[in-house]
């Protein structure tokens, strides 16, 4: 049914990620599916690395210790924008394009009220996605 998973990585909140993981490794086992973990980092230096190569190569290393955790093939793309919480809506929708996804399962607080007037990112993509989004709360 579902041929490649993608999972949008914050590797600043990866211990908030734990119930999403979970479901896209059963997922990837269950129909023989990779996982894509997808990464988007500013050009400039944040938390969690100084350079896109530093993020890049930590995303990697997410990648290989899930995979290795979980028992499924994985791997990670990271990608870079100049305003990544603005970006973030569209470097996804790319990201779907671009890797031959068909199924994104994706990690999302509860909603509070900024939700009641602005969509949240998993929101806005369950809606303009064209593959299926499946938004899990934490």
């Amino acid at each position: 049914m579902y041929s490649k998973i993608m999972v949008p990585v914050d590797l600043a909140h990866a211990d908030k990620l734990e119930k999403a993981l979970r479901v896209a490794a059963d997922l990837s086992r269950h129909y023989e599916a990779p996982i894509l973990y997808v990464g988007i980092s500013s050009a400039l230096p944040g938390p969690v690395a100084r350079t896109p190569e530093e993020f890049a190569k930590k995303l990697q290393a997410f990648g290989q210790a899930q995979a290795k955790e979980r028992g499924i093939e994985a791997e990670a793309r990271a990608y870079t924008s100049h305003d990544p919480a603005r970006d973030l809506d569209t470097t996804l929708a790319r990201a779907i394009k671009e890797n031959g996804v068909d199924l994104v399962v994706m990690a999302t607080h509860a909603p509070g009220a900024p939700e009641y007037l602005f969509a949240s990112n998993a929101g806005y993509l369950a809606q303009h996605a064209p593959v299926s989004v499946f938004v899990i709360r934490d």
